[in-house]
Formats: C-alpha cells, sequence, structure tokens
C-alpha cells in the first residue's frame, strides 16, 4: 500500500467510524416527568412502583367510546387492567358491567368485589380450576354464576368435561364457544363443528345453556402487507364468524330469538368495527393504558398512561466494567451515552426507558432485578433519589410485578390501588 492508498484507507475508517459512532440522545426530564418527579419525592414510597395517571387514561377511554358504534357494548379485558380498583373506575367510567377474566384467582376476586358484573372468561380454563371457582364460591355470593358468568368452550371434549362439571357443582353452565376467526390459537375452524356442541348443550338444558360465540382477531393487523392487507384479512375474519352465526340459526334456530353474546375484537383491531361488524360487543382493555407493545397505527388515538418509576440508588461518573476498569473513561469517548452511570432500584423488567431522555442499559455489565445498571449522557440531570421512568412494553404481566399501582392525577399522586393477585 503506498502513502496515498495508506492515507485514504485512514480517511475511510475515520469516516466510517464517524458514522458509526453513536449520537448522544441525552435529555433532562420533560416537564411533565419532572412535575412527577417531584411528586413521588415528596408522597412516594421510593420503592420501584407502577403509576397510571387517570387524565390520560380518561382520554383513553373516551378515545375508546369515539371507536365503538351504537350496536355494540364494550367488554372490559381485566388481564390488562389488573387490579381490582382500576377496573371498578374503567368500568364506573365507560358505564359498563362486562368484563372478560383470564385468570381463575381474578375470577373469585372479582365475583367478590362485583357482584354485579357480567363476565365472559377469555381463554378455556382447565375444568378443576373452574370446579376451584365454585368451591371458592361462598353460599351467600350474590354473584349468580349461572346468568353472570360464561365459560369459553373450544372444543367438543371440553364441553364433555364441563357437562360432568355442572353435574358435580349441580349448577347451570353458560357456554360460549370459542371461534378461529384466523388466529389459529384454538377454537372451531370449520362451522359444521358447532354441530356436535350444540347437541350436547341442546340436549342438557339443565345443565348447560348456550351464551354466544367468541372470535379473537389481533392477527388481522399483523399479517405483513405484502401477504395480505389489513381489510382483506379483517373481512375475511368477519366472513368466518358470521359462517358460524349462520350454521347456529339453521342448525337450532330457536337461538334467533335470544339475546346471545358475539364477542369479538381486542385493542389492536377494535377500531376496525367501527362501521361493520358481526359481532354485538367488543373486547380492549391494553389500549386504555398502551404499553410500548401497542404503539401500532390502529391505536394512534390512544396515549401512554402507565409508567414504572424506580429510585435511582447510586450514581458514578463514566462506565466502569469489571476487569475493565481501565476503559471507565475510554468508552464515554465512543459513546457520549456512557459518561454517567447509575443503578436503579430493581430492574430487567419488560419495559423500556422513557424519562429522561437517553438512558440506556448496558450490556458488557449485563442486566439485574435488583440494582440494574443505567448509563446516560451528561445531559441528563439525574441524581440519587430521584426517579428513572420505564414505559412496560406490556401491562398484564408487568404490573402484576408490583404490589399496587400508584395513581395520578394533576400530575400528583393520588391514591394506591392493590394489584390482582395471582393466586
Amino acid at each position: 500500500m503506498n502513502r496515498r492508498q495508506f492515507i485514504l484507507a485512514g480517511i475511510s475508517i475515520g469516516v466510517a467510524g464517524a458514522l458509526l459512532k453513536p449520537d448522544n440522545n441525552g435529555a433532562p426530564y420533560s416537564s411533565y416527568f419532572n412535575k412527577v418527579n417531584e411528586s413521588l419525592k415528596n408522597q412516594g414510597t421510593y420503592l420501584p412502583s407502577m403509576l397510571v395517571d387517570l387524565d390520560i387514561l380518561d382520554s383513553n377511554i373516551k378515545a375508546l367510546s369515539a371507536q365503538l358504534n351504537n350496536n355494540v357494548d364494550y367488554r372490559i379485558v381485566a388481564k390488562s387492567l389488573p387490579s381490582s380498583e382500576l377496573l371498578g373506575y374503567v368500568m364506573e367510567q365507560s358505564s359498563t358491567n362486562k368484563l372478560m377474566v383470564f385468570h381463575q384467582p381474578f375470577l373469585t376476586k372479582i365475583a367478590h368485589d362485583y357482584p354485579n358484573s357480567d363476565v365472559l372468561m377469555g381463554k378455556p380454563m382447565p375444568v378443576k380450576a373452574a370446579q376451584r371457582f365454585y368451591q371458592l364460591q361462598p353460599k351467600d355470593s350474590q354473584f349468580e354464576s349461572n346468568k353472570q358468568l360464561q365459560w369459553l368452550i373450544d372444543s367438543k371434549e371440553r364441553l364433555e368435561q364441563y357437562l360432568q362439571l355442572a353435574k358435580t357443582v349441580q349448577q347451570q353452565l353458560q357456554i360460549n364457544i370459542e371461534l378461529d376467526v384466523g388466529l389459529h390459537r384454538g377454537g372451531l375452524q370449520q362451522a359444521n363443528e358447532l354441530d356436535a356442541l350444540l347437541t350436547i348443550i341442546d340436549d342438557n338444558p339443565q345443565h348447560l345453556v348456550f351464551s354466544g360465540f367468541m372470535g379473537y382477531d389481533p392477527h388481522v393487523v399483523k399479517i405483513p402487507s405484502i401477504i395480505k392487507s389489513v381489510e382483506q384479512a379483517f373481512a375475511e375474519s368477519q366472513d368466518i364468524y358470521q359462517s358460524f352465526i349462520n350454521r347456529l340459526y339453521k342448525v337450532s334456530p330457536q337461538y334467533k330469538k335470544q339475546n346471545l353474546c358475539f364477542n369479538g375484537a381486542g385493542s389492536p383491531t377494535i377500531a376496525l368495527h367501527l362501521n361493520k361488524t358481526v359481532a354485538n360487543e367488543l373486547s380492549a382493555g391494553s389500549c386504555l393504558v398502551k404499553p410500548v407493545d401497542f404503539d401500532i397505527p390502529s391505536l394512534s388515538a390512544f396515549k401512554p398512561a402507565a409508567y414504572i418509576a424506580t429510585p435511582v440508588l447510586k450514581k458514578m461518573q463514566g462506565t466502569t466494567i469489571p476487569a475493565t476498569e481501565f476503559a471507565k473513561d475510554i468508552f464515554p469517548l465512543w459513546d457520549s451515552n456512557m459518561e454517567q452511570t447509575f443503578f436503579i432500584y430493581g430492574g430487567k423488567w419488560l419495559a423500556k426507558y422513557e424519562s429522561p431522555q437517553g438512558l440506556q442499559g448496558n450490556g458488557l455489565f449485563g442486566t439485574s432485578t435488583n440494582q440494574e445498571i443505567v448509563n446516560g449522557s451528561n445531559r441528563v440531570n439525574l441524581n440519587i433519589d430521584d426517579h428513572v421512568f420505564l414505559r412496560p412494553t406490556q401491562s398484564e404481566f408487568v404490573f402484576l410485578q408490583f404490589g399496587s399501582l400508584l395513581t395520578l392525577r394533576n400530575n400528583q399522586i393520588t391514591s394506591q390501588w392493590p394489584i390482582l393477585q395471582q393466586g
């Protein structure tokens, strides 16, 4: 290599390095998080906390109401809002008593706390879990499960199990049948599969009552557009659903006169049902708090309402990695977002750093559920006892990692609501 080639190669490496060098993404708190941080420092627990902003939640409830036509009811998905008080708040604000429940301990708690609720199970429960619900029901319970609870059934075999359960507990069970409208996660796939289930139900009227269908369709907005458009996928899912309704009325025309539950949607697709849907009720929950995984075009009208807040325990200059102490001041030369190191209370949640802007994890140091390492540039104006804010990627699991929710109103802590317990 001659001198000219050497110089050109050096310039090329320098240009490439400059292009690859990370930008300084750091910034102080936004005005919103600055106010929330001060409220937490004055009134908080100084523990990792899940926050729900009721002002934003109210706005999201209004956005949801705007996406429901007059012919459908709204059913709240409880697993996405796993706090009894939070569910009660949303029920009141959205004027519905309908809940979709996915977990037996949650069902037991909800039946106790909201004895006037209307519950549809969101997944087929092992029959032993269903039996446990009846075993735990107090004899003086105001919740009338034979009228207010629909068990979801996905197959003839499971229906036969529930028939035996009904005989055992001497209760009439409402049966809602799961349909596979394109998600392929279970449920009936062909309309003629319905016949055998209807026969069992109609032959055992003292034990079983047919209450409707449930067809969950989140796949509609996730199919790559090169394969199928959202509009086409939605239309196909609706056609499948309608084929089951048609079959029902053909095989058992008496159901035309009954008020059945035809449940559909989910947060990702609820807006698609606005102008035309075969469903008479739609379910959603996550959109009301909008975690990261729900940053999708169909939910653009909704805003994030839930955040993790956790205190800063330690603050250091530079980034010191075990066995590479010599590079403490070298790392920041390459990545200015490593100019400071913070250790926070807890960590390793399914969440993304939200505020202050520009915080990042450190793959060299590793992760921790005890004291997570967080790097940031000198533009990040964080001190010990300030809070780092993260936005959960989902609500249903992440909420359960906290003992309670801290609610906000006007950027101030207003109350503490317990989280539903797993068991």
